[in-house]
């Protein structure tokens, strides 16, 4: 009789559970709180660790996903306007990494997850919220909003950011705010000025504040996001007021004004993360696994925060294929999950902070920077560490 996985949570991280826990024979039970399948927000970038997976879950070549694949990232200085270093994307990522760099849009993403996810056999529940779960003894089992308990070989907790089951498991804390907020906007393409049009994705990086922008959807469609410091309330999506950025960008260069200018509207997102992931204890528990941003959340300045779900899936899947329930049952396959993903998912969010620091640097550190990657050139911005995983 085959295993099942009760996964709660629809979005990136919960689909992908629950596609690895089909690809390794399990059956598969998903349950997402919202009355639709739908994800909000812009724009992803996925590195070849994430194509990676994606392609061998037959996900990359959905037509759902509808890609872009980026010539160069171009790094600039935004107070001057100047490219201070560049990284080859493209075929020259591909050769090297044995697979893509991708751009595309987080609905997109979704929508290819689930389709893929639906093919696979899974069992889809939408608007059907996991309210508490218990994972300890011989099965995992989630009672729901709507009444009623659900009973499974294990469970992946895959409910975002501000997971509550995570709580439940580990006795934490919600993601604290961490002071930056994300502006995004997506425009056509062919609304565009030629100015801000282009086929590669391109940081601008200020003080106390940094903007990039890449095309998404085929190259349909320019995505823009631009981080600052500051607060907002606690909802994720917001109306946003573009006052607080146009002053982040006030006495910045005129390339950069003019973009954020352009933009009729921005949604506003409060950025949250948690330190560094301790140790294998905050990524398993008994029969749960977390995944995603409710195991490690991540500031987005290493473009990580999908990649490292999608990885996080691809582990879940190779432990769940070597449990029998007899020489290896659950709570030791998962265990080995955590042990195999808390250091690599550790570095990555803490290369993030780092790269925050480093993007919003002004004075002395500013010029550092500057010099740094203009002297060093393209391998300061590569990351076969990181690539050529996981």
């Amino acid at each position: 009789m085959a295993q099942d996985l009760l996964v709660a949570g629809g979005g990136i991280a919960g689909l992908a559970a629950a596609i690895g826990a089909r690809r390794a024979g399990w059956e598969a039970r998903l349950f997402e709180q919202a009355t639709a399948f739908s994800e909000a927000g812009a724009g992803l970038q996925l590195g070849p660790n994430a194509t990676r997976v994606l392609r061998e879950w037959g996900v990359l070549q959905r037509p759902e996903l509808r890609p872009f694949q980026p010539a160069r990232l171009s790094v600039r200085d935004a107070v001057d306007g100047r490219e201070i270093g560049t990284l080859r994307l493209g075929e020259t990522a591909a050769s090297r990494y044995g697979a893509p760099y991708f751009t595309v849009h987080r609905a997109d993403l979704q929508a290819a997850l689930l389709a893929q996810a639906a093919e696979d056999g899974v069992f889809l529940h939408e608007g059907t919220r996991v309210e508490s779960l218990e994972v300890r003894g011989d099965m995992a089992r989630a009672r729901l909003q709507e009444g009623g308990w659900v009973e499974a070989d294990a469970a992946a907790v895959a409910d975002g950011v501000w997971s509550r089951l995570r709580a439940q498991l580990l006795d934490g804390s919600p993601a604290p705010a961490t002071g930056h907020v994300a502006y995004r906007a997506l425009l056509q393409s062919d609304a565009l000025p030629v100015t801000m049009q282009g086929d590669h994705v391109e940081a601008w990086l200020g003080p106390r504040m940094h903007l990039v922008r890449y095309p998404v959807r085929g190259g349909e469609a320019m995505n823009i996001v631009g981080f600052i410091e500051g607060r907002a309330g606690e909802d994720w999506d917001q109306a946003a007021s573009v006052a607080a950025l146009r002053e982040a960008a006030k006495g910045l260069c005129a390339p950069l004004r003019t973009i954020v200018e352009a933009v009729p509207e921005w949604r506003l997102w409060p950025v949250h993360d948690r330190a560094p992931v301790a140790g294998d204890h905050e990524m398993a528990e008994g029969r749960a696994a977390l995944l995603g941003d409710a195991a490690h959340p991540m500031r987005p300045y290493l473009a990580q925060g999908a990649g490292m779900a999608l990885e996080d899936a691809a582990a879940l899947e190779r432990v769940l294929r070597t449990c029998d329930g007899r020489v290896i049952d659950v709570p030791t396959a998962l265990r080995r999950y955590a042990l195999d993903r808390w250091q690599r998912c550790a570095r990555v969010q803490a290369r993030s902070l780092r790269n925050g620091r480093i993007f919003h640097a002004d004075g002395a550190l500013r010029v550092a920077r500057n010099l740094a990657m203009k002297t060093v050139g393209e391998p300061l911005l590569d990351l076969p560490w990181l690539y050529g995983g996981p």
